[in-house]
């Protein structure tokens, strides 16, 4: 164990510092390393114990750990034709090209299909083609292609369909295009049975497809495209007279899409958002630097800015403003339309804030009565909820209970929602069981994330049906431990430690950002900042010495923020990621907290 780190307890079943019961009512553990592995790492690649200590801890061996720090494409990206029917796809993208055929984008309108959108639309754009982007209306259209939008695109002169994070699923919607126009899918999303009927599907998550790379999102599966048919296009003899476009400059999209889509940062999704994030610090996006602007974002672009900053903006149009408002703010060139289209974006975001604070509390006060009567899935739902907000809502409660969740809005007797999971619980696949069964009109997703609609008399049902086939999660603690890294004294959480750190970054699942407790500090001051004191900042100091500055977002209320306002100058005991942060050149310490207890 590293000098920084306190050694973890001889029993590694007792809770760090004793924490049974944090402010936020969760245990603290220990996160569980191979202390050879972290010391083998350490002296081959010359690293400091700790972070040996870290890699282990995330499963890293020494012969991997190289590659961890340092993932590149070159090393991690497979033959995109590995992807079943990706060689179809690409042969059709080609003649596309090619013919210079007028092309039609069909996206989906969260972060993924939009990222996926502007890629596809500005890589066929940038080759010849003309391309209509289309992202339906989630009131008006719900998700995924609709035949009456399919026909329409195709009247409009569309020969090839291109559908983007949606349309593994389509059947019945995509046949709108027999005999009109070809379709291509690119999607990730869970496939059940047969496949449409179309020039090619490409989705790692299809049944028949054996890639091993089922948790890549919508716009990684594109960026695989893009690859492929650039591959056939040479050997063509295509570029023979132009230059071939460098779709390295699309990773920034890859890399927003992956994020915030919540895929795994392991592996091809490591390479994709650690090149990614290159590429959007150097602002060739117009859009994505305007964005960035109006969010002021200061430091270099991390996973953290792509998750909370950008993110939820680009989303929000999809959610309670104009569907298409991300897709065009990714695929815009003029600095002077961006800018505008970006701060619409943030107006459009606080408004969607204040609709999911409005559903929020009494969310909530449904979940709250639910787990009490000891329901291993929470099912909440009320007349007029936004069904723009109920995802976020959904992932808010489960944060708050530690089960899974299903969020529905009601209108005119039908209840539309979204359903959030917990790690080893399938939400998606119960989903697609109460649909098949009847129970659902409908309802479809992953583990850890779905999609559903119900006849509202049917509620009841629909629950039962749920809390049976999850009937393990009900043995889940009533909120998730805390697992940490080690312990740190204040003097040594130094800016050349969080910058240490922050070498395994890209974090996010699968790659878990170090979080380390610290025993026994005082909080010597401690207020509220931001327009809405959402946000506590403190001071604390070490029972050795030392000062550190810490920040706890969203803590306008709750047991966490009583601890740090209240406190007293008695010892507590905290927890929370150790951040280099830079401003006008200078590089300090700053502990994000995650909990506290009282020491």
């Amino acid at each position: 164990m590293p000098e920084a780190l306190a050694a973890a307890l001889p029993e590694q079943a007792a809770p760090v510092l004793g924490v049974a019961c944090s402010a936020l009512g969760r245990r603290w553990t220990w996160r569980q390393a191979d202390a050879r592995a972290g010391l083998a790492i350490a002296q081959r690649l010359a690293l400091p114990e700790l972070l040996g200590h870290l890699l282990s801890a995330r499963g890293v061996a020494p012969e991997q750990a190289q590659l961890f720090l340092e993932p590149t494409l070159r090393a991690l990206l497979p033959d995109p034709c590995v992807l079943i029917d990706m060689d179809r796809a690409a042969e059709r993208l080609a003649q596309a090209v090619r013919d210079r055929e007028q092309v039609a984008v069909f996206g989906d309108y969260d972060v993924d299909g939009a990222c996926a959108g502007a890629l596809m639309t500005r890589f066929l754009r940038d080759l010849g083609c003309h391309v209509r982007a289309y992202v339906p209306d989630r009131l008006k259209e719900g998700y995924g292609p609709n035949a009456t939008a399919i026909a329409a695109l195709c009247a409009e002169g569309a020969g090839l369909v291109v559908c983007v994070d949606c349309g593994i699923a389509a059947h019945e919607a995509l046949k709108a295009a027999e005999g009109r126009a070809e379709v291509v899918v690119l999607d990730h999303h869970k496939a059940e049975g047969p496949v449409p009927v179309v020039a090619a599907a490409v989705n790692p998550n299809r049944l028949d497809c054996t890639s091993g790379l089922r948790n890549l999102c919508a716009a990684a599966v594109s960026f695989m495209a893009a690859v492929a048919t650039l591959r056939v296009l040479r050997r063509s003899g295509f570029f023979s007279d132009r230059p071939e476009p460098n779709l390295l400059d699309f990773l920034d999209l890859v890399a927003l899409a992956t994020v915030c889509d919540v895929m795994p940062l392991t592996g091809l999704n490591r390479a994709f958002v650690a090149q990614g994030l290159k590429v959007m610090a150097r602002g060739g996006r117009v859009g994505i630097a305007a964005l960035l602007e109006v969010v002021q974002a200061r430091d270099a672009p991390s996973a953290y800015t792509l998750g909370f900053l950008l993110g939820p903006r680009i989303n929000a149009s999809g959610r309670i403003g104009e569907p298409d408002l991300g897709l065009r703010l990714l695929t815009c060139d003029d600095p002077i339309e961006a800018r505008a289209i970006a701060e619409r974006l943030d107006v459009v975001n606080r408004r969607r804030q204040e609709v999911e604070s409005a559903v929020l509390a009494e969310a909530f006060a449904q979940a709250q009565a639910q787990s009490e009567a000891g329901h291993p899935v929470l099912l909440v739902c009320g007349d007029g909820w936004h069904p723009g907000v109920v995802g976020i809502v959904a992932g808010r409660v489960k944060e708050r209970f530690n089960r899974p969740v299903c969020v529905a809005g009601v209108d005119g007797g039908l209840a539309k929602g979204s359903g959030r999971s917990v790690p080893g619980v399938d939400l998606g696949a119960a989903i697609i069981a109460a649909r098949q069964s009847g129970l659902l009109e409908t309802g479809g997703g992953h583990a850890m994330a779905a999609g559903f609609s119900f006849r509202l008399e049917n509620r009841e049902a629909c629950h039962a049906f749920l809390n049976e086939r999850l009937a393990h999660a009900a043995a889940l603690p009533a909120s998730a431990e805390l697992v940490l890294d080690g312990t740190l004294l204040v003097p040594a959480a130094s800016a050349d430690l969080a910058t240490q750190i922050a070498r395994l970054g890209p974090f996010g699942p699968g790659n878990e950002e170090p979080a380390f407790a610290f025993p026994r500090v005082r909080i010597v001051r401690a207020d509220r900042v931001g327009k809405e004191g959402n946000t506590v900042r403190a001071f604390i100091e070490g029972e050795g010495g030392g000062r550190l500055k810490a920040i706890c977002f969203r803590a306008k209320e709750g047991p966490l923020a009583d601890v740090l306002l209240g406190s007293g100058g008695a010892p507590v005991h905290l927890a929370g990621t150790l951040r280099a942060e830079s401003w006008n050149g200078t590089v300090t310490p700053g502990l994000h907290l995650q909990d506290a207890a009282r020491a």
